[in-house]
């Protein structure tokens, strides 16, 4: 994968790193995938086999990238205000890298997908309730419910399970972060049982909010066992799996994985771990990604032509400009090229002045 910049005025000061198949079909899908605090997208990738994946099942990898000093840990900022609502901060951000890299490479705006663990999981769910109309899926592990904290002591609090907004309460925030009045995402909820940094009581939080937006019941659809593990499914009235939960028995903080075999994804590590189920490879077969590809038959279209120009394989990553003109808005001079392109579109959706 490769960096990109000039993504937008880029008001939370991230980074961003993509990763494109070779011969993508047209129209690709795009995962986004948020880090998790002490994390960079590296590692992260390296740990979780998302763009193993992406390379198999032929879609794009986006992946947003705190730095230090925004967060000396590395987390996403998923309880500052500032960073949290709709068009601002960290989320306008993570919002002009998606709209930057779907204009570019011309992928599909209606398979567009999001996930992160920890506070990347926060993030991710700061996204899918600021932009529901943007995404069609999520996928939260070991995360938090979106508007459950705005300062520091409230964010360990919530951490570790204490205090909180009633249910009502979550609901309520979760409808009022956007003017969404359409259908939404699809969820996959991740949760250790033995996770004691983000206690379980945190996945019920979110599956609350998500509960609500789907106008499911608390009782799930059906309980099955998915390689020795619990997953619920609610249905909605169509019939349709929208939302499932994942309690990994005995597991802690961390994405969970299943390295060995002929079926094995990722690599273990710090919150990386291997206890025999690959959440990646779950999550997305429930969005639908995993389904037999046919490829196009002879040269690659102009789309997949700019992603071999711009973006070296994964193995000699480099840094990737769109413009050539400085990050933020106030500094930049006329765009030309692909730069005006991007740059129209953001304005297009609001995203840019």
């Amino acid at each position: 994968m490769s960096e990109i910049t000039g993504f937008g005025s880029n008001p939370g000061a991230l980074r961003a790193w993509f990763y494109l198949p070779e011969n993508p079909t047209r129209q690709a899908a795009l995962v986004v995938v948020l880090h998790g605090c002490t994390q960079n997208a590296a590692s992260y990738d390296h740990g979780s086999g998302w763009t193993e994946l992406a390379a198999k099942h032929d879609f794009a990898v986006l992946f947003p990238e705190q730095q230090r000093a925004n967060n000396a840990n590395l987390c996403f900022n998923w309880f500052v205000p500032g960073d949290i609502s709709r068009d601002s901060g960290e989320a306008l951000s993570i919002r002009q890298m998606i709209e930057a890299v779907v204009v570019t490479h011309g992928l599909d705006r209606k398979r567009i997908f999001i996930t992160g663990l920890s506070a990347g999981g926060a993030m991710a769910a700061v996204m899918l309730a600021n932009y529901p109309e943007l995404f069609a899926g999520g996928a939260i592990i070991a995360g938090l419910a979106y508007g459950t904290a705005s300062t520091i002591p409230e964010a360990f609090s919530r951490m570790r399970g204490h205090g909180g907004p009633s249910r009502t309460d979550l609901q309520r925030l979760l409808r009022a972060a956007s003017p969404h009045n359409g259908p939404w995402p699809r969820l996959s909820l991740w949760q250790g049982s033995a996770d004691t940094t983000v206690v379980p009581a945190n996945a019920d939080a979110v599956l609350a909010q998500w509960q609500s937006v789907h106008s499911l019941s608390e009782k799930p659809t059906r309980i099955e066992k998915i390689d020795g593990q619990t997953r619920k499914i609610w249905s909605d009235s169509k019939g349709r799996d929208v939302v499932e939960t994942f309690t990994i028995a005995g597991m802690g903080h961390g994405t969970p994985l299943q390295t060995g075999g002929g079926d094995g994804l990722g690599k273990a590590g710090p919150f990386m771990l291997d206890v025999g189920i690959s959440s990646t490879r779950h999550i997305a077969r429930f969005w639908e990604l995993m389904k037999p590809v046919v490829r196009r038959k002879g040269k690659a279209d102009v789309a997949s032509a700019a992603a071999l120009q711009f973006f070296a394989p994964m193995e000699k990553p480099r840094a990737v400009r769109i413009d050539r003109t400085p990050e933020r808005a106030n500094a930049r001079g006329p765009a030309s090229g692909i730069s005006k392109v991007i740059e129209d579109a953001l304005r297009a959706a609001g995203l840019m002045r």
